[in-house]
């Protein structure tokens, strides 16, 4: 029984060893290896230097505060409309209703540059809506373009969908007859949903809270696109120090900071659930 045992281990490493192969070469090594590069200096010595000037520096300080401003108002953007689109979608039946939720979810499927560049064809002082200004007499100019208005706007048109899914899908979960069952004793809308409908859903709102941050914390292709020359966000300050400067060492000591902040709201969200579930075991 032993034998058949360690030969089923065994059976299962070999099949397993082909991906921990990859995942450790391209994965781990990378995260390892920008690690060790962010404290070497140009003369392959230890230096925090790097770390030093992202912080200390105005550029590099503006530069992040300038991102995470960018990423928080997207996040609670995302899902405040997120949450009350779900809402509608879950607890109305109709034809509005039912067409909005076959179409919510199609800009998940737009390749990022296809959309970047369809919004900016309608929302650049020259596009679609200034057209449209002109054909009535006007000369409407959005100002959408080269800052962080611009951004954000695409960034809530990309984060919008994906945190409505995430929400529909928690609230589909709750039943029906728990809601009837408090209208039934009297209790008002806002009453069911501060305390039975927003309590079932928050978990899923923080997953999709924590997924909003980490892919907009270290963003490229719209900040790049449509953002202005200074402040930029830390993917594009990224790769300006990589590819036209060649400063490798602050390019790395950058990912980790990117790397950290991305962290947060995972590590935020993993404790949180572990309170709870460690709660539930005692009472």
């Amino acid at each position: 029984m032993e034998k058949k045992t360690w030969k089923t281990n065994l059976f299962i490493v070999l099949m397993l060893a082909p991906s921990l192969i990859i995942t450790l070469g391209v994965i781990v090594y990378p995260l390892i290896n920008t690690f060790i590069r962010s404290f070497t200096a140009k003369d392959g010595s230890f230096t925090i230097e790097h770390y030093k000037f992202i912080f200390t520096d105005d550029i590099a300080v503006g530069n992040i505060i300038y991102t995470l401003w960018i990423v928080v108002v997207t996040v609670i953007g995302s899902i405040f409309i997120s949450y009350l689109l779900a809402l509608y979608l879950r607890f109305t039946d109709s034809k509005i209703s039912k067409f909005i939720g076959t179409l919510y979810i199609l800009p998940r499927f737009m390749p990022t540059p296809v959309a970047v560049y369809a919004m900016i064809t309608v929302i650049r002082d020259s596009g679609l809506l200034n057209r449209i200004s002109v054909l009535f007499g006007g000369d409407f100019k959005p100002g959408l373009m080269y800052n962080a208005k611009g951004i954000i706007l695409m960034n809530l048109w990309f984060n919008i969908p994906f945190a409505t899914m995430i929400i529909v899908a928690s609230l589909s979960a709750i039943p029906d007859s728990i809601i009837e069952s408090a209208r039934d004793v009297g209790a008002k809308k806002l009453n069911v949903f501060f305390k039975m409908i927003l309590p079932l859903s928050i978990k899923d709102v923080m997953i999709a809270m924590t997924f909003i941050f980490m892919s907009n914390i270290s963003s490229f292709t719209t900040p790049y696109v449509m953002g202005g020359n200074n402040p930029i966000m830390l993917g594009v300050y990224l790769r300006k120090q990589f590819s036209e400067y060649s400063n490798y060492e602050l390019a790395a000591a950058l990912s980790v900071v990117m790397f950290v902040l991305s962290s947060i709201p995972a590590l935020i969200y993993i404790y949180t659930n572990l309170k709870e579930q460690e709660w539930e075991k005692t009472h």
